[in-house]
């Protein structure tokens, strides 16, 4: 069973985290750079460790673009 998340991603951060937002957003912070998709695989890996799942189950569904994201896990 899968579900989707909805994702503020914070690239270039001095300290990497995961932490809710009062709207029930997880801001997810870390330090690779929004170049070529690096952010991306940095926020799926870090989504990956926060809920105890492989990295192959979690995926950006949409805004890889963007800050604002929705993540697949599962």
């Amino acid at each position: 069973m899968s579900r989707k998340v909805a994702v503020r991603a914070k690239p270039g951060a001095r300290r990497p985290r995961v932490e809710p937002l009062p709207d029930g957003t997880l801001l997810v912070a870390v330090r690779e750079r929004a170049i070529e998709g690096e952010a991306n695989r940095a926020i799926e890996a870090a989504l990956a460790a926060h809920f105890g799942v492989p990295r192959a189950q979690v995926r950006v569904v949409r805004g890889a673009r963007g800050r604002d994201k929705l993540v697949e896990i599962g």
